[in-house]
């Protein structure tokens, strides 16, 4: 879809760039051949064949920073086919909302190939250094939760081409939280169900209570399950928004089978915690 954008040309808008295509130049390498019957003004013709050029020259280099800093925000989710081989989903869990205590107990991370994971006082140092292989990020409210996190309690500048799908999908029509617009894309997580932020902070604090691993590989579990979800959420969301362009159909990108997490989670564990949580309630 980036190949068919005009807009992140200086002059350019969403409007202009519709007329364009409907003119029929659907393409930068068109652009020579078409771009005297398009009907626009002598100073737009200038601009467009001078960054023609040079968006063709940012997209060999691979430089998602170059469309990134010209598109809208809105418009970020064009970037996703033409650089989904290097797209890191991003999620983490932590022990709070952002109180000057709280900290990032996991890191889930998956690039549609390889699942990565990281935990506090054990590895968690090594995502500043793995992140930086990636072009563009994908979050669900990463630029309210995830990515503030990131930055203050790692370090990291998190300066990466973003695209958070909280937004993405709010202008779709989908509302609620992750889990919700999991299940209106009919996404289910078996025996992570029901599973949510707030339990996943008990099952760190469980894990240091008792050093149970069970506690840990449940809370990575549903951390990574969280990844996985965004790809197919990615998917999905790029091809509703293709809706009602002349891209719709040769641009589309085909929802593949959701991968296996390599770990598990112990439905024992869950519901002794789940127990001692609601103990504690009543108490």
């Amino acid at each position: 879809m980036i190949e068919n954008t005009f807009c992140h040309i200086p002059g350019i808008g969403e409007k202009t760039e519709e007329r364009l295509w409907d003119a029929g130049l659907l393409t930068w390498p068109e652009m020579p051949t078409l771009i005297d019957r398009c009907p626009v003004s002598r100073s737009q013709r200038l601009r467009l064949m001078q960054n023609s050029e040079e968006s063709r020259l940012r997209l060999l280099t691979r430089n998602t920073q170059y469309f990134a800093h010209r598109l809208p925000p809105r418009l970020h989710w064009r970037l996703f086919r033409e650089f989904r081989e290097s797209v890191a989903y991003v999620d983490i869990e932590t022990t709070g909302l952002g109180e000057d205590d709280d900290y990032i107990t996991t890191i889930a991370l998956y690039d549609g190939n390889r699942i990565r994971h990281y935990v506090h006082d054990q590895n968690l140092l090594e995502f500043r250094e793995d992140i930086n292989e990636y072009k563009l990020l994908v979050t669900y409210n990463g630029k309210c939760f995830d990515i503030p996190f990131l930055q203050r309690h790692l370090g990291i500048p998190m300066n990466i081409p973003h695209i958070d799908l909280r937004f993405v999908l709010r202008s779709l029509g989908y509302r609620g939280g992750l889990k919700s617009c999991e299940k209106q894309f009919g996404l289910h997580r078996g025996e992570l169900d029901g599973v949510d932020g707030y339990f996943a902070v008990l099952l760190w604090q469980d894990y240091l209570r008792h050093d149970d691993e069970r506690a840990l590989e449940t809370l990575l579990a549903y951390n990574i399950e969280d990844v996985l979800s965004l790809e197919t959420l990615m998917v999905g969301a790029y091809n509703l928004n293709l809706r009602g362009t002349p891209f719709a159909d040769c641009n589309r990108i085909a929802v593949g089978p959701q991968p296996e997490s390599p770990l598990a989670a112990d439905v024992g564990t869950i519901d002794r915690v789940m127990g001692d949580w609601m103990a504690w309630r009543t108490a």
